[in-house]
């Protein structure tokens, strides 16, 4: 089932000019690396997720800059972040020490899929590479080969975590691939991230993140 999200901003403004709009507090002294200033998600955006996925102790697997993360500390008892980028975990928590949230997360220098053994929480967050902007040249995103890490493996992995998993992914992506991870019987909720009007993103909710009325409403 689909739902939508909008926000807006000028899709003709470039990344430098939309720094409020991925971070509110940018002027505050806000850090970024390259690949984050393509790869976080606008505050608006991971503020709606944020309270879909609120609970008592979140992962956000790939934290990459903190956009996520910091959200989550808002809507959530304790935050797990985790990046294998030690560069972006250090703007991570100087990002969360402005917004002032850096107490309720634990910031964790690693590879997410050899740390699952060892963790707990009640939802998982999955924003995985796409391989950078290139993503959109490709017609269909296939999250199993695109997706550096196979992204079928890292939802499969994820669910010796949880069955809680909200997975945001591009436009592009196999409608078909997503579905089907939720596997049969079980139902998965497919929102769609317009920005400006135009469709950016797509965030798949699985297990107890899906809304079960919205879906049976809009069957």
């Amino acid at each position: 089932m689909v739902s939508k999200v909008y926000t807006y901003f000028s899709t003709h403004l470039r990344y430098w000019t939309q720094r409020s709009i991925l971070f509110t507090k940018y002027k505050e002294g806000i850090l970024m690396d390259e690949e984050g200033w393509y790869s976080v998600t606008p505050e608006d955006v991971a503020i709606h997720i944020a309270e879909r996925c609120r609970c008592d102790i979140i992962i956000d697997a790939f934290c990459g800059v903190g956009g996520n993360a910091i959200q989550f500390a808002f809507t959530c008892h304790q935050v797990i972040a985790i990046d294998i980028d030690e560069t972006k975990l250090m703007c991570a928590k100087h990002n969360a020490m402005i917004y002032g949230v850096a107490d309720r997360i634990e910031f964790i220098l690693g590879d997410y899929l050899k740390l699952i053994p060892k963790l707990k929480a009640d939802v998982v967050f999955l924003s995985p590479p796409w391989g950078g902007p290139n993503y959109l040249s490709a017609k269909t995103f296939d999250i199993k080969t695109m997706i550096p890490m196979d992204g079928e493996k890292l939802y499969r992995e994820s669910l010796k975590i949880t069955n809680n998993i909200a997975y945001y992914l591009p436009r592009n992506v196999n409608i078909q691939q997503i579905t089907n991870l939720a596997g049969r019987g079980n139902t998965c909720e497919i929102q769609e991230v317009y920005i400006n009007g135009k469709l950016k993103t797509m965030v798949a909710y699985y297990g107890e993140l899906v809304d079960m009325d919205f879906c049976e409403n809009n069957a």
